[in-house]
């Protein structure tokens, strides 16, 4: 299949020589995936007080955060397809005023389903914000060592805002009414809009694509990935053998299949797949659904954790997981030394042993206190930087100049379809090693003990899991030292 782009005729795209030069544009974006990030868990620790307010269930509550996921999650690919085509700089445009006109809404919900519904909607906005917003960052640098640092911005920024959802959220439910935890959404998507429009470029037509739209493609895409999150989160709450379960695993297989036998045969596939072909892209994405893995068992499991065993606030659950986001921050120049001095394949390995041994040491951790699962989160955090921000890269600059949009989208799928699996792992886990209701108040001695136990053969599973899928992708990548020298230009890019 051969990509048809548009003739060149415009003026070179507008670059920045640095980060410092670029901080209007790289705020603006920071902000959006900040925005879009932080809405996955910024309500989950408001979930008790929306049940008493709308009159709602244990279901529907559950939905009122997987309605998010699920849309989000299923319109990733697509969203990355409509902006290789249309424009990215107008679909970020266009997901961002959606999202935060969306958000006003929610002073006018008086009951669970239209919650569910608004946040269903907020996951379409989000969808198209995402993968532009990472494919934009690259138009903004020439040199590589410029683009993987501001990529590593956005990392930070955007797992800063997953990490601190549930303390911006109990903080914020201190003092006012939940719904104000949605509102506070438009005036941030008014400042990304506005910076957005000032610092980022317009698209020019030579680096987007001519080839029609693959709506049958996007159709079945959206059937796959919806119908897999939705099998994961029924094998929680029904059963894996369950009628619900067995029905939607089967018809995702089908909409799986049913997408590649498409995309093979498609003049203008939405997903060209003999992308996966190449080594880099393939193994990036198979690393980032391990790390995402890791991130998601741990974030959901440690909540349970600190908020049930050990009976702390919804601020002190946040707090201690601050170690998460320190480490983000400080273990950027090791993360960038790892990938000069070994070369992205083994930088990667290395960065997979850290996730495996971080998720042994909680195994061993979770019954000796915070100090060791703090440590174990410092040890995780280096995992993460490392292979997210090289995969991120090597993934996006595989990709053809006119599937950039597309190249991230890819990045953001296998970490939704990661995050789906951590959470469901843990879940399951949890559920059948200890019990299917986590009773609220004071815990039990015994049923403290019980959930220990659970949590030590849980994450030692995971240790193997999370191990072996991130190795797996790290050992396709290739040696590449992509950013070279960015230890000498450190100084000068910032």
């Amino acid at each position: 299949m051969t990509t048809t782009t548009r003739p060149t005729t415009s003026a070179p795209a507008r670059t920045y020589p640095s980060l410092r030069a670029a901080w209007i544009p790289l705020a603006a974006l920071c902000l959006a995936f900040f925005v879009e990030m932080v809405d996955n868990t910024l309500l989950s620790i408001a979930l008790p007080t929306i049940g008493r307010d709308l009159g709602s269930g244990t279901t529907a509550l559950q939905w009122v955060t997987g309605a998010y996921s699920l849309t989000f999650g299923g319109l990733l690919l697509t969203a990355g397809s409509v902006a290789d085509r249309f424009g990215r700089r107008r679909v970020l445009l266009l997901g961002l005023s959606v999202f935060g006109m969306l958000s006003l809404c929610v002073v006018a919900v008086g009951s669970a389903g239209q919650l569910i519904g608004l946040r269903a909607g907020l996951g379409i906005a989000a969808a198209a914000m995402a993968p532009i917003t990472n494919s934009l960052v690259f138009r903004l640098f020439e040199e590589k060592a410029l683009r993987m640092r501001a990529m590593t911005l956005m990392i930070v920024v955007g797992m800063s805002g997953f990490v601190l959802g549930p303390l911006l959220g109990g903080t914020a439910l201190a003092h006012v009414r939940w719904e104000w935890l949605l509102v506070v959404n438009a005036p941030i998507a008014l400042l990304a809009v506005v910076g957005v429009r000032l610092g980022v470029p317009a698209d020019r037509p030579e680096d987007l694509t001519d080839d029609v739209l693959d709506l049958p493609g996007a159709l079945l895409s959206i059937a796959t990935i919806a119908l897999a999150c939705w099998s994961l989160t029924s094998g929680v709450e029904h059963g894996w053998l369950s009628v619900v379960t067995v029905s939607s695993i089967v018809l995702a297989v089908t909409a799986g299949w049913a997408f590649v036998r498409h995309e093979r045969r498609s003049e203008s596939p939405m997903l060209d797949l003999g992308l996966f072909s190449d080594g880099t892209v393939r193994g990036a994405a198979i690393a980032q659904v391990g790390t995402s893995i890791a991130m998601a068992s741990v974030m959901f499991g440690l909540i349970l954790h600190f908020q049930y065993a050990y009976g702390w606030s919804p601020v002190r659950a946040g707090l201690a997981n601050l170690p998460l986001i320190v480490t983000m921050v400080l273990a950027t120049p090791l993360s960038e030394w790892l990938a000069v001095r070994f070369g992205h394949r083994v930088a990667c390995l290395i960065g997979a042993a850290c996730l495996a041994g971080s998720l042994a040491g909680l195994s061993w951790g979770v019954e000796h206190g915070y100090v060791a699962i703090a440590s174990a989160m410092v040890v995780m955090t280096i995992g993460l930087r490392t292979v997210m921000t090289i995969c991120a890269v090597a993934l996006v600059d595989a990709m053809p100049s006119n599937r950039t949009s597309m190249g991230a989208a890819l990045n953001d799928t296998a970490q939704e379809v990661g995050m789906s699996v951590g959470t469901a792992v843990v879940g399951t886990l949890i559920a059948a090693l200890v019990t299917t209701q986590l009773p609220a108040g004071t815990w039990s001695s015994a049923l403290v003990t019980s959930f220990f136990h659970g949590e030590r053969i849980t994450y030692a599973v995971l240790a193997v899991v999370v191990g072996l899928v991130a190795a797996a992708g790290a050992l396709t990548l290739t040696s590449s030292h992509s950013v070279e020298d960015a230890s000498h230009t450190v100084g000068d890019a910032v």
